[in-house]
């Protein structure tokens, strides 16, 4: 949606609007907001609405801790589970310090600064993801078990697969958003499901990424269960990912391009591996249950880093199998354009192709394989000696996540 801040204020005057949520993030992908009236619109556009932000995670200590939050007028969104008079709207926001300067643990900014760089070399990055997530039970007392809300299997349909109505809800919900998913159905795990995104750019698929968690947990608890993003959340069964698909815009150079961004990636992965799986937990979910244990790319084996969706598509899209939900969409998004751009520049080319399932062949055909990081101590290591990310990130944002 393309609007201003005139269109915003009288939008809000005439549909009885009278509850604006300013939206943004901590440094771990965590949603925050604040709730203003209609009467502080104005000044949330002139000037930003203050925030002590001594208490959210990675912002920071009581010392500096008032921060401004600048709404983007083109990112406004009514909640449309909330009443329809007296209306709610949404708008995300980057973040700036009291005396108007940058705040560097906005990560949001993070990624417009991100796609800027990318724009001044010619390129225009396109993602689209797919997230999975378990929809658990709650008890007589409202309060969340483990309990899977289903048995259902992958690709099932009710009565066995007890989240379809759910998940209509979710889609529906965010189609009013503006947002519209492509896919939706039963994963493999017990009350496991994944929805599907189309392409946008990468500032847009940050937003919904970010906003799509939200619809899902307030329509499940809506529904009486609760939906869980956490990387591992059944020891035995598989754990959740968040697969992002990447792409160029452009010609046929772009496609030739996509290779480097791909070798790009690759070369830099295990220092992005911290920020794409920032749980103790999500180091149980890799090497499993076809998420990628090792650093290596396919035409079609699910099990791998990368994938390619077919042959014919090498230099159109990829997609990346490692990060998982708990990942900070706006990080992850904003490494991966960094790591295109230093693959493109160092005119990287991608390891030869591992033509075979990693996860079921012997060791005689593993052992040369690099492997990701295999828990978050070393993912901490490797991100702190990685030169991409201490070139890329803010000291304070790596140190957020080297002291988790």
């Amino acid at each position: 949606m393309n609007y201003n801040a005139d269109e915003i204020i009288q939008y809000v005057e005439e549909e009885d609007v009278k509850f604006i949520r300013l939206a943004f993030c901590d440094v771990f992908g965590r949603q925050r907001n604040i709730s203003i009236m209609p009467t502080e619109l104005e000044r949330a556009f002139s000037s930003g609405i203050t925030i002590d932000a001594s208490s959210v995670d990675g912002f920071g200590s009581d010392i500096y801790s008032d921060l401004l939050l600048h709404p983007d007028p083109n990112t406004l969104s009514v909640l449309p589970w909330r009443p329809e008079h007296g209306r709610v709207v949404r708008m995300f926001c980057t973040i700036t310090r009291s005396d108007g300067s940058p705040f560097d643990c906005d990560t949001r900014s993070l990624l417009i600064s991100a796609v800027k760089e990318a724009k001044e070399l010619g390129l225009e990055f396109d993602f689209g993801s797919s997230m999975e997530f378990y929809l658990f039970k709650t008890d007589e007392n409202g309060e969340r078990t483990f309990i899977p809300y289903d048995n259902a299997g992958y690709m099932d349909i009710a009565p066995d697969d007890k989240g379809e109505n759910i998940r209509r809800e979710i889609c529906l919900t965010l189609e009013q958003m503006g947002i519209f998913p492509e896919s939706s159905y039963h994963e493999k795990g017990p009350g496991q499901n994944e929805i599907d995104f189309r392409y946008a750019d990468a500032l847009t698929a940050a937003d919904n990424t970010f906003a799509f968690q939200t619809v899902v947990r307030t329509a499940a608890a809506r529904n009486g269960v609760w939906a869980d993003f956490s990387p591992k959340p059944i020891n035995d069964k598989p754990g959740n990912g968040f697969h992002i698909n990447l792409s160029l815009r452009g010609d046929a150079l772009n496609r030739v391009l996509l290779t480097h961004v791909i070798a790009g990636i690759m070369e830099n992965i295990s220092g992005m591996t911290l920020f794409l799986d920032p749980d103790e937990r999500s180091y149980e979910r890799l090497g499993s249950c076809c998420a990628p244990k090792y650093i290596t790319w396919s035409s079609e084996n699910r099990s791998q880093l990368i994938r390619i969706p077919s042959a014919t598509d090498l230099g159109r899209r990829a997609e990346l199998r490692s990060p998982d939900p708990l990942a900070n969409p706006y990080l992850a998004f904003a490494l991966i354009i960094y790591a295109g751009i230093d693959g493109i520049k160092r005119e990287l080319y991608m390891p030869k192709i591992c033509d075979f399932d990693p996860a079921k062949a012997p060791e005689e055909l593993t052992h040369d394989l690099t492997e990701l990081p295999s828990d978050i101590e070393e993912a901490k290591a490797a991100a702190k000696s990685s030169d991409f990310i201490s070139s890329r990130l803010p000291k304070a944002i790596i140190d957020s996540y080297c002291t988790l």
